[in-house]
């Protein structure tokens, strides 16, 4: 197959993906920080009838508490909420208050109590880690590009990170349109989404490298479109076997690993398609640059 002849419709897919994600991003959605980044309360409840969001939401607000995030988890049926609140000094007393005015309006009958998850963070150490999670996922950038670079040559280490920086903004882009929470177990998977996404990168590039000594008299988008073919399987038999783990996640596993899952689905995906349509593609049109020169 002509990978490298069907390169330019792939950075135009790319392309369109990368603008919407940016666009969501930065001007239309923004990121949902989960408590981890902001801090606040976090409450999971789970009733015993069929309930919806904003029956809670009028519950609360009859009580007083406005500014609360309420969202449905998991499946309908399973009628679990997630009930989230800015930062506030007496967080026992939040939670003991919230409790009451779900069992005034619902019947403590209905609620399984004690809640399901409950969880507190400070304003402070929640600006802390998300700059920690900045910082780890620039450090693992640069590490890659240099590791790359000295494995390799420069111009596949470009390829390489162009790549990555495509799989972190589309699985990110995607969380942020469909408003999905960024947390630190996201962050953990993103950091993993660039390992599992390089490693296909680096199956390929071994393979190129091989080959420009085997084929040395052939053109460079022969050689290049030679290693795709003999990696494909292998990439496509690795990617598949993982996707279904990560679907079996995202299905069976629950609320609390239900994005993670989501997370890994989608760079799963992104990541196996930027292994074959952009870093080897980038690395191809660098290679033709320097040639010209």
């Amino acid at each position: 197959m002509n990978f490298i002849g069907l390169r330019k419709y792939g950075y135009i897919i790319s392309g369109i993906l990368i603008f919407v994600s940016l666009y969501s991003i930065i001007i239309w959605k923004g990121f949902q920080f989960g408590i981890d980044f902001t801090g606040g309360v976090l409450i999971q409840v789970k009733f015993n009838k069929s309930v919806e969001v904003k029956q809670i939401r009028n519950a609360l607000e009859k009580k007083g508490f406005t500014g609360l995030i309420i969202q449905r988890v998991g499946l309908k049926e399973e009628n679990q909420f997630i009930i989230k609140s800015k930062p506030v000094k007496e967080y026992n007393q939040l939670i003991k208050d919230i409790e009451k005015a779900l069992i005034d309006n619902f019947g403590k009958e209905n609620i399984q109590l004690p809640f399901q998850r409950t969880e507190v963070v400070g304003p402070t150490i929640g600006k802390d880690l998300r700059k920690q999670a900045y910082k780890l996922i620039v450090i693992a950038l640069i590490l890659i590009l240099l590791y790359i670079a000295y494995r390799f040559q420069f111009r596949f280490s470009i390829g390489a990170i162009i790549a990555l920086i495509h799989d972190v903004t589309i699985t990110l882009g995607s969380f942020s349109f469909l408003e999905k929470e960024i947390n630190i177990p996201i962050i953990a998977a993103i950091l993993t989404i660039i390992g599992y996404s390089l490693n296909d990168t680096i199956v390929v590039y071994n393979r190129i490298r091989e080959n420009l000594q085997i084929m040395r008299k052939e053109p460079m988008d022969k050689i290049i479109n030679t290693s795709i073919s003999q990696t494909l399987a292998r990439t496509l038999i690795t990617s598949i076997t993982t996707l279904l783990t990560a679907v079996s996640l995202f299905v069976f596993g629950g609320p609390i690993i239900h994005d993670f899952a989501f997370a890994f689905i989608i760079g799963i995906i992104v990541g196996t398609y930027s292994s074959i349509f952009v870093a080897s593609p980038i690395v191809y049109d660098l290679w033709m640059k320097k040639m010209k020169h």
